[in-house]
């Protein structure tokens, strides 16, 4: 058996699928370790192999139609990257980097289309997973058009926290560390009028902020300040 050598994280597919699911997934493929920058897929490429994350970070970006890099997602431990280009076969539509040292099974389409065929649970986890990702990205839109920038920080970060939160010191670290252009790039607004944003909430001792760090020290201001406009 080529299974990984550590156990995953109980996180993503690892913790929804059925024990036998996951030993077959994890004895797929081949293990590669990235390492930071490192590119695991390309934006346009017609590759069709799909990730496995095992271990650590990753970003998804592209390009928008003016040349800058837009932050997409950030994807962790138990999901899938590329896995669109694994059913579809069609060109690449992001780029994924390594965020610090990542761990991931590499599976060719084929291998990747069989498994899905002998385990229908995890075609069906990964339906799911497909789903969930088109509903972020829906209401990202809805938030970006509808609301003013200082509610989108508060409603992107809250987010983060959500998904990405690590409790650690009486506050919520996102991880992995995102500098303040990737989180424009999250909100969808100009760095200044993010950085803006982001002082407001540090003096209302909201968020703790640093080089390439942000502290939640008050989840439910935040919680707050995310739904200022709605009511």
């Amino acid at each position: 058996m080529t299974q990984a050598s550590y156990p995953p994280a109980r996180t993503g597919l690892f913790a929804t699928l059925p024990p036998a699911a996951v030993e077959a997934l994890l004895d797929i493929g081949v293990e590669h370790e990235f390492h930071a920058g490192d590119v695991l897929v390309h934006d346009g490429d017609r590759s069709t192999h799909v990730l496995l994350l095992l271990s650590g970070y990753t970003k998804v970006t592209a390009t928008s139609a003016n040349g800058g890099l837009v932050l997409l997602a950030i994807r962790v431990a138990g999901e899938f990257v590329g896995e669109l280009a694994g059913l579809d076969g069609l060109p690449r539509s992001a780029t994924v980097t390594a965020a610090g040292t990542v761990r991931a099974r590499v599976i060719p389409q084929p291998v990747f289309q069989d498994f899905l065929a002998g385990y229908p649970a995890a075609a069906l986890e990964v339906s799911r997973s497909v789903a969930a990702k088109l509903r972020v990205a829906t209401r990202r839109r809805v938030d970006l058009s509808g609301y003013e920038v200082p509610v989108r920080v508060a409603r992107v970060l809250a987010g983060l926290v959500a998904a990405h939160g690590v409790f650690d010191q009486g506050g919520w670290e996102i991880r992995p560390s995102l500098s303040q252009p990737e989180l424009a790039a999250l909100v969808g607004a100009a760095e200044p009028t993010v950085h803006k944003a982001l002082r407001a909430l540090r003096e209302q001792n909201v968020v703790d902020t640093r080089y390439r760090r942000i502290r939640v020290v008050d989840l439910a201001a935040l919680r707050a300040a995310a739904t200022a406009a709605d009511g």
